[in-house]
């Protein structure tokens, strides 16, 4: 089973090849060019370095979100773009499932991404087995306190919203260290997690891949606030 994985749901993007267990192939970007001009050359890039091509592909995994609506959006447009024509099954890879993936060890991980606000998107996985503890969620930073405060393991925070997150529960008995550069969103983490996917028969068409927000878009919120504005009554004088 050839398994090619692709995440874009944060400010790095990533890609993996997967061939049953072995990992033939991993890269991430962390450089600060959009989605769109790094993702296909790093496709490209992973499936030649593999001796491949799409059509030797059985199975493509994209991060579905939460995350950057439009990060979210170019990878899994592409991917689909890879899919459709071929009816490659798909398999949808929470983002923070994929975070939590990329780690091993004992312990209780927190996958974070920046949801700007003061807010995170993030969930909980224990390490042994990847087992999930919490759905994902988007809430400012403040209310991960019950959580953290309860963990009776070694508590590490992952994703481009750690530091966020380390920066209020730094000083909580039981957080452990992260270094940041471990901290980045692994296309091996993406891989696993699709492998996951597919193993369980969540694998979708390449029509039903799509992106899990778990909020309402900027301009989504500004019209409801304008809305809400409009409907109050006036009580001016």
């Amino acid at each position: 089973m050839n398994l090619l994985a692709v995440d874009t749901a944060g400010k790095t993007a990533a890609v993996a090849v997967l061939r049953d267990d072995t990992l033939l192939y991993e890269i991430q970007s962390n450089t600060g060019l959009t989605h769109s001009e790094t993702l296909l050359p790093m496709i490209d890039t992973a499936l030649r370095a593999c001796g491949l091509t799409v059509d030797d592909l059985d199975v493509l995994g994209a991060t579905n979100g939460p995350g950057s609506f439009t990060g979210l959006r170019i990878g899994l447009s592409l991917v689909k773009g890879l899919a459709l024509p071929r009816q490659i099954p798909c398999a949808p890879v929470s983002t923070m499932a994929a975070l939590a993936w990329g780690m091993a060890g004992q312990g209780t991980v927190v996958g974070a991404q920046d949801a700007r606000r003061g807010q995170v998107y993030w969930a909980a996985f224990d390490l042994e087995g990847h087992a999930r503890l919490t759905p994902d969620r988007a809430q400012p930073v403040e209310a991960l306190e019950e959580f953290v405060q309860r963990c009776k393991k070694p508590l590490f925070f992952v994703g481009d919203g750690a530091a966020l997150c380390y920066n209020r529960y730094r000083q909580t008995p039981g957080v452990a260290a992260c270094p940041p550069a471990l901290q980045v969103l692994r296309g091996a983490g993406v891989a696993l997690a699709a492998k996951a996917v597919w193993e369980s028969g969540g694998c979708v068409p390449p029509a039903d891949l799509l992106p899990e927000y778990h909020r309402l878009s900027q301009a989504e919120r500004e019209r409801a606030e304008r809305e809400k504005q409009q409907g109050e009554p006036n009580h001016a004088i």
